[in-house]
């Protein structure tokens, strides 16, 4: 493969749209198509300078900072930010999910299976598709994230005021986050709140698994039945369909919470109940049946409500309707 010129030395001026951001994230959004490792390396080299001094890849930049951004030689067609025509092609079935768009954001109704980021063995995942198929949004940043299997609503920044405010909102608990699930066993009683600390650890092969631990942080979920799927002569699959507020927003809150209740979230491999995931395999399912379902909150560059809402995916709801069938 050819390899592009090498672009000139830059001076870049830090804007207040980019204040706080840190250097590495700052760098990645100037050099599209670069490879991160290529990046790290300019840092580790001292390339890269603020002010004409080194600087750490987790320096936040100001408003004002002088950033030297040196030649860079990249492979030809990484380097472009504009996407080609294959490019669009590839990636035009997300238009079509893509449920709300205005100048400041997007929600995009995520499918399951699609990771929200690449890494870890996947090369490109939903913010780098959606970075190929509007390469003049130079700005696009994940204001959440959603575990791969999980499907629907996911929140996209396109200014990194914008992403802030998001952030800030999550935070504080400012975002109303809605999902739908289809638990095993009958739930017992209505509504009801599940508050238990969960704390994130990696295990030696990299997998990331979230337990219930005193020493975790406050999560807090609350559970509503909307159907429930008794078990009897004609089944012996008892569910229950639930939908699950998240009060707060830890890395696989509402499974681990689910599973804690004693009622774990159905096609669930890493929390969930072997016997059940494998009746429910044999009535068609195929995925973790979670499913971000609305997301309300005030538009954080506009003075009005957002309601957004994305529509149960036909795998789910086909395995909804098998269950109306037998209880019929």
């Amino acid at each position: 493969m050819r390899s592009a010129p090498a672009s000139r030395v830059r001076q870049v001026q830090v804007d207040e749209e980019h204040t706080g951001q840190r250097l590495d994230n700052f760098l990645i959004s100037q050099l599209k198509g670069v490879p991160r490792t290529h990046i790290y390396r300019l840092l580790r080299r001292g390339e890269v300078r603020i002010n004409k001094g080194r600087s750490r890849a987790d320096y936040r930049i100001r408003s004002g900072d002088i950033v030297r951004i040196p030649p860079v030689r990249t492979a030809q067609g990484q380097a472009q930010l504009q996407a080609s025509t294959q490019d669009r092609a590839q990636y035009a079935w997300l238009e079509q999910r893509i449920l709300y768009e205005d100048e400041a954001l997007m929600a995009v109704d995520k499918p399951s299976g699609l990771a929200v980021h690449g890494g870890s063995g996947v090369s490109l995942g939903l913010i780098e598709m959606l970075r190929r198929l509007r390469p003049q949004a130079r700005s696009l940043e994940l204001a959440h994230r959603l575990d791969r299997d999980t499907s629907g609503c996911l929140l996209i920044a396109k200014k990194r005021s914008v992403l802030l405010r998001l952030h800030a909102m999550l935070r504080e608990g400012k975002v109303d986050k809605r999902y739908q699930a289809v638990l095993a066993g009958t739930w017992s009683g209505g509504t009801r709140t599940v508050t238990a600390p969960l704390r994130k650890t990696e295990l030696s092969s990299g997998e990331r698994r979230v337990n219930v631990d005193e020493t975790g942080k406050e999560s807090a979920s609350r559970f509503r039945v909307l159907r429930r799927y008794a078990g009897g002569e004609q089944s012996d699959f008892a569910a229950t369909l639930v939908e699950i507020e998240l009060l707060t927003g830890r890395t696989h809150q509402a499974r681990v919470h689910a599973a804690h209740a004693g009622h774990p979230i159905a096609g669930d491999e890493k929390y969930g109940d072997k016997v059940f995931n494998a009746k429910a395999r044999a009535l068609g399912l195929r995925r973790l049946f979670l499913h971000a379902a609305r997301l309300r909150f005030d538009h954080p560059a506009q003075e009005r409500t957002l309601e957004l809402e994305a529509p149960l995916p036909e795998e789910l709801a086909d395995l909804l309707r098998r269950l109306d069938r037998r209880q019929a």
